[in-house]
């Protein structure tokens, strides 16, 4: 547990999908330390990459899109340029038209999280944006990576 927070640091098994990410010069800032807006741009990465990987996600001609609508991260520790990034993710809840991903931040060979949080996903239909459920084969890939 983080003493001030009381938010539990999850380990690396509690993540069935993991991603490698390199950190850049550019991601440190003032204080020597990635800024925070950049663990968001690694959730992105993490969930999207999974999702193309897999084979659901065609942002250019896809009829369904997941769109964001809640993220929050939590910080144990700090991640500096040239720290390897391994960003672990599991799916926590499957609703009719949306996803709640549980990302955790973790540096070089650390089992412990640097930093974790989570990330929900909307699927809309790419043309109207309103919300659609979600289509079965995406369902099933989720599934696969679900808590």
């Amino acid at each position: 547990m983080n003493a001030k927070t009381k938010t539990k640091i999850p380990p690396l098994d509690e993540f069935p999908h993991r991603q490698i990410i390199t950190t850049r010069w550019r991601d440190n800032d003032v204080y020597g330390h990635v800024n925070n807006v950049v663990y968001y741009s690694w959730f992105d990465t993490a969930v999207n990459g999974y999702l193309i990987e897999s084979g659901v996600l065609d942002f250019a001609n896809g009829k369904t899109v997941g769109l964001v609508v809640e993220t929050h991260c939590s910080y144990f520790q700090p991640v500096a340029f040239p720290d390897q990034i391994t960003a672990g993710v599991v799916v926590e809840k499957i609703g009719n038209s949306s996803v709640r991903y549980k990302v955790g931040i973790f540096r070089n060979d650390e089992t412990e999280a640097s930093a974790s949080g989570h990330f929900i996903h909307v699927y809309v239909d790419a043309d109207t944006r309103r919300p659609v459920s979600l289509p079965d084969n995406l369902r099933q890939v989720l599934e696969k990576i679900g808590a």
